[in-house]
C-alpha cells in the first residue's frame, strides 16, 4: 500500500538530470499553500483551493476541487470548522482514501494550536456563523504559522523520508526568518498595545491578541449575518462612547456598511488581506503581515479616512 502511495507522486527531471518526485499537496486557504511551499521546496506541487481573495467559509464544491483532492498525497486544512460547508463534499467526490480523516495524506492543521473563543454550551445557526471547535483564524497570529510549519514538515518526512532532510532544513531557514521578523513586527506596534478597534468579523481575534489589540465591538451583530439598522446604531452609540482607533474589515467584505459607520463616528476604515493572494504583492506569508503591521502603523499613529 505505502510502496503505492508514493508511486503516485510527480517524477521530474532536475538540472543534473536526477529524477525527483513531487509530492502533490492540496491546502484549502493560500497561508496553508505559502506554508506548504517554504517547507517542500522543490519536492512539492502545491495547490489551494480558496484563493487569496475569497472568503474562505463560501467556497463552491466544484467537480475541477475534486479532481484536485483525488490527485494530493496530502490534502492540508485549517480545522476547526471552517471548511465545514464544502470540504467534506471534496473529500467523498474525491475518492481518495489516502486524505480521508485518519489517513497519511489527511492533516488538519489546527492540531495542537491554542484555540481561542471555543463556545461554552449548545451551538446553533440561530447563534450566525459560530464555530463549535472555536475561532478557526489563527493563521493570523504568525506564531500559530510557526507550529503548522512544523507540523507540515513532519508530514511530508513521513510521506517521503529520502527527503526528510530538505524539510528539516527548509523548516529551519522559515523558522528563523519568520523569528526574526516577528520580533520586528512585535517591536514597530509595541506602543499600540491596549489600543481600543472595532471588527468587521469575528476573524481578527488571533492578530489582536498577539498584538494586545482590544476588540471592543463587531459590525456584524452575529458573525456571518449582516447587520440590521437597530445593531448598527447601538454600534455607533458605543463608538461613540469609546476611544475607538480603527475598524478593521477584510478586503473580501463588502465595504459598504463598515464604511458608513467609520464615516459616522470618524475612525478610520482600514481593509486587510488575511492570506497570501489577497493583494498585489502579498505572496508569502511573511507578505502579508508585513503588510497588515504597515498598515496598522499608518492607520493606529493617526492617519484618518478610508485606507
Amino acid at each position: 500500500m505505502k510502496s503505492a502511495f508514493f508511486a503516485a507522486f510527480i517524477c521530474v527531471l532536475v538540472a543534473a538530470g536526477q529524477a525527483v518526485c513531487e509530492i502533490r499537496v492540496v491546502t484549502t486557504t493560500a497561508d496553508l499553500a505559502a506554508l506548504a511551499r517554504a517547507i517542500g521546496g522543490d519536492r512539492v506541487e502545491v495547490k489551494s483551493i480558496a484563493r487569496g481573495y475569497q472568503d474562505p467559509h463560501y467556497v463552491q464544491a466544484k467537480p475541477s476541487y475534486m479532481r484536485l483532492v483525488n490527485r494530493a498525497d496530502l490534502l492540508v486544512y485549517t480545522g476547526l470548522q471552517l471548511e465545514i460547508g464544502w470540504l467534506p463534499l471534496l473529500i467523498e467526490g474525491g475518492r481518495n482514501r489516502a486524505v480521508v480523516s485518519g489517513g497519511q495524506g489527511n492533516l488538519n492543521a489546527a492540531r495542537g494550536i491554542e484555540v481561542l473563543e471555543v463556545p461554552e454550551g449548545e451551538v446553533d445557526r440561530t447563534m450566525g456563523d459560530i464555530h463549535p471547535e472555536g475561532n478557526p483564524h489563527y493563521m493570523l497570529d504568525p506564531r500559530n504559522g510557526l507550529q503548522v510549519a512544523a507540523a507540515l514538515a513532519g508530514r511530508l518526512a513521513e510521506l517521503a523520508p529520502e527527503d526528510a532532510e530538505v524539510f528539516a532544513q527548509n523548516l529551519e531557514k522559515f523558522r528563523e526568518d519568520l523569528r526574526e521578523q516577528i520580533a520586528d513586527w512585535e517591536q514597530r506596534v509595541a506602543a499600540f498595545g491596549g489600543k481600543r478597534v472595532v471588527a468587521y468579523h469575528r476573524q481578527w481575534e488571533y492578530l489582536a491578541s498577539w498584538l494586545g489589540l482590544e476588540i471592543v465591538g463587531y459590525v456584524e451583530n452575529r458573525p456571518g449575518i449582516p447587520p440590521n439598522p437597530r445593531h448598527l446604531s447601538a454600534l455607533i452609540e458605543q463608538i461613540g462612547r469609546a476611544d475607538i482607533e480603527v475598524i478593521l474589515c477584510a478586503n473580501f467584505v463588502d465595504p459598504a456598511t463598515a464604511k458608513r459607520v467609520a464615516d459616522k463616528v470618524g475612525a478610520p476604515l482600514l481593509t486587510l488581506p488575511i492570506t497570501p493572494g489577497g493583494e498585489e504583492g502579498v505572496e508569502t506569508y511573511s507578505d502579508l503581515f508585513e503588510m497588515i503591521i504597515g498598515r496598522l502603523e499608518e492607520s493606529l499613529a493617526g492617519a484618518k479616512g478610508t485606507l
